[in-house]
């Protein structure tokens, strides 16, 4: 496998898979350009070599059908701007042969969404996983999925990947397409590196006590790494909207607060199992309840186990925030997935702020703090922290399912494995 910061891009175009799945407001304006930032050190690597630079990513969730509104020809200005020089745009992926082979060292060149056709995700459309043709349809797709991937390679020289947020998947663009490159020709970007030795961090060189915070509104959606983790780490801090799950099955009354009724098990599991394992899992006790989902709503602190019938819980408690506070300072490697409230909400973010502060704290004392996932990053550049803790990923499926373990296809591809 090639390194970039060894390789040398002196008459060279590169195609490069960034993830410039950026949030747009309704007038189509960047509202958080991180991810864009993150991928300018490969950009401009490649640019100052002397290498002419394609830039390919999806946006949305357009499902293999053109959407104007998830063109990248709305954010092609931004990229421009980034790096500092004009950027050209391809109407359609598919159709770049001409403008990739008339590109001059120096220039650069975005494709539209490579999303607007279903061969980039390689998944049947328009047919039910349990019509009796679908298998037949699958392969038929994988196939076409290679020619895509195919087309997209022969418009440059090398292939680079630095694109972590889309790294789980195996699309064309970021896993199938590094097929039609040879070995000393494709790589991974700064970006992907980085995020690579972040969680490598995390998982092969923790320093201890090793605390994780996860967040968000379902345990259904974490138990992977939930579990993964409890082998890991010395304290589990698990709030905002799955605390409401973990209440009700202590029998508490959670009034209106999110609540996944057909999971209490599955929460009771957890608690055992950390028990089991001597991991200190740390829940949320008190919240800040409202009377309705709106920032001007009516507010009490209450027990998480005696919410009011037309209340729900939308932020931690003040003693929800010195118990994670308790764990989170002393630490010296900590995870942070997920919100403790609805951060969105300027009344209900002093949960999430007070997590971000701790972990600012912890590191500033010289713990290893890695922060992933969209609502997270989210929350670290809200509160102005992102430069204050060790990495903000910005990979949200990618980052668990590395920390779950698993073999990420978009790394695999370019080591070999």
């Amino acid at each position: 496998m090639a390194k970039i910061e060894d390789f040398n891009f002196n008459g060279k175009k590169a195609i490069v898979r960034v993830d410039f799945n950026v949030p747009l407001d309704e007038n189509g304006n960047i509202t958080d350009d991180t991810r864009i930032r993150g991928a300018l050190p490969t950009l401009k690597k490649i640019l100052d070599d002397g290498g002419a630079l394609i830039l390919m990513s999806h946006m949305g969730k357009p499902k293999g059908k053109v959407n104007p509104k998830l063109s990248l020809s709305q954010i092609r200005e931004a990229v421009a701007k980034a790096l500092g020089r004009d950027v050209k745009f391809a109407p359609d992926c598919m159709g770049a042969q001409e403008a990739a082979k008339d590109l001059k060292p120096g220039e650069v060149l975005l494709l539209e969404n490579l999303r607007f056709y279903p061969e980039e995700e390689g998944k049947p459309v328009g047919i039910d996983k349990n019509d009796p043709a679908y298998e037949a349809a699958k392969k038929e797709m994988k196939e076409r999925q290679k020619e895509f991937a195919k087309t997209l390679a022969s418009y440059a020289d090398v292939y680079v990947n630095d694109a972590f947020g889309t790294a789980h998947r195996r699309h064309a663009s970021t896993a199938v397409i590094a097929d039609y490159f040879d070995q000393q020709d494709k790589m991974l970007g700064f970006l992907m590196e980085k995020e690579v030795k972040a969680v490598d961090n995390i998982l092969k060189d923790i320093k201890r006590p090793f605390t994780a915070i996860m967040g968000g509104s379902k345990v259904s959606t974490k138990i992977g790494i939930i579990e993964n983790l409890m082998d890991k780490v010395d304290n589990l801090i698990l709030c905002g909207g799955m605390t409401y799950t973990f209440a009700k099955a202590m029998g508490g009354n959670v009034g209106n607060s999110i609540c996944e009724s057909d999971k209490l098990d599955l929460a009771l599991d957890i608690m055992k199992k950390a028990k089991e394992k001597g991991v200190n899992l740390v829940l949320g006790t008190d919240c800040v309840a409202a009377d309705a989902f709106s920032n001007d709503a009516n507010t009490q602190i209450c027990s998480v186990l005696n919410i009011p019938e037309g209340w729900e819980g939308l932020d931690a408690g003040p003693e929800s925030i010195k118990a994670f506070r308790e764990v989170i300072v002393p630490a010296k490697t900590i995870l942070w997935n997920g919100p403790a409230g609805v951060f969105e909400f300027d009344n209900f973010t002093t949960g999430s702020k007070a997590i971000a502060e701790a972990i600012v704290e912890a590191t500033k004392d010289g713990a290893f703090s890695l922060v992933g996932g969209g609502d997270s990053v989210a929350c670290v550049n809200k509160f102005g922290l992102a430069d204050s803790v060790s990495y903000v990923s910005t990979g949200g499926g990618a980052l668990l399912e590395a920390i779950e373990g698993k073999t990420l296809p978009g790394v695999a591809a370019i080591e070999g494995k």
